[in-house]
């Protein structure tokens, strides 16, 4: 069985198919967290991965940011759960990725095809934009300052993978990127004033005539 793709759902899909078969996982190597999410130590060390170097370290106001933000965009973020070890225990064969088709088999970058009867494709999402007919905007990655649009007043992203962030994806880093936009909002929106209304009227509900229910 191939699995292609070797980000986190490639990688994890891989392990759960890998019992009593034989299986490759096609893809480049993304990197891996370097630490079980699962340990003890790992209550320690989360806080400063996610609160610390996703939220802000590597964000687009960084060199060290703006360098993994084009590398996730292309390629996906490290792997969380898996290592490397993992998959190697579990028989799985790391092979290049797939470039296309021999003889209805897969063929990999290397010149070899695999005589697969299953391919799994794992390979990875893009954010449905094209609805957004709108001249300048991009469908797979828009330009935005942290979730504004400049060039269309009035339209804004949040919890887009790296919109500022590796955590702009994330329940913190998107917070953090609506509020900025709430509050680019409430600056370039002027305050109504509430209408007066006639002596003697009232806003609140209408009052009971005497003997009324």
């Amino acid at each position: 069985m191939l699995v292609v793709g070797a980000g986190n759902s490639g990688a994890e899909i891989a392990l759960d198919v890998a019992a009593g078969r034989r299986v490759w996982l096609s893809g480049r190597d993304v990197g891996h967290v370097p630490f079980r999410i699962e340990s003890v130590s790992a209550r320690f060390l989360l806080p400063l991965v996610l609160r610390g170097v996703f939220h802000r370290v590597l964000t687009v106001r960084t060199a060290v940011g703006r360098k993994k933000r084009s590398e996730a965009m292309s390629h996906g973020l490290p792997l969380v759960r898996t290592k490397p070890d993992d998959l190697a225990a579990a028989g799985i064969e790391r092979v290049p990725r797939v470039a296309g088709v021999r003889d209805g088999l897969p063929l990999l970058e290397d010149g070899r095809v695999l005589d697969v009867t299953n391919v799994i494709w794992c390979t990875g999402f893009a954010p449905a934009l094209d609805w957004i007919d709108l001249p300048g905007v991009a469908h797979d990655d828009p330009v935005t300052d942290r979730g504004i649009v400049a060039d269309h007043p009035g339209l804004y992203f949040v919890g887009v993978l790296f919109l500022y962030a590796v955590s702009s994806a994330m329940v913190h880093g998107l917070a953090r990127d609506a509020a900025h936009v709430a509050d680019h909002i409430a600056t370039r929106r002027p305050r109504s004033t509430p209408a007066r209304l006639p002596a003697g009227r009232s806003r609140g509900p209408a009052a009971s005539a005497p003997g009324g229910p």
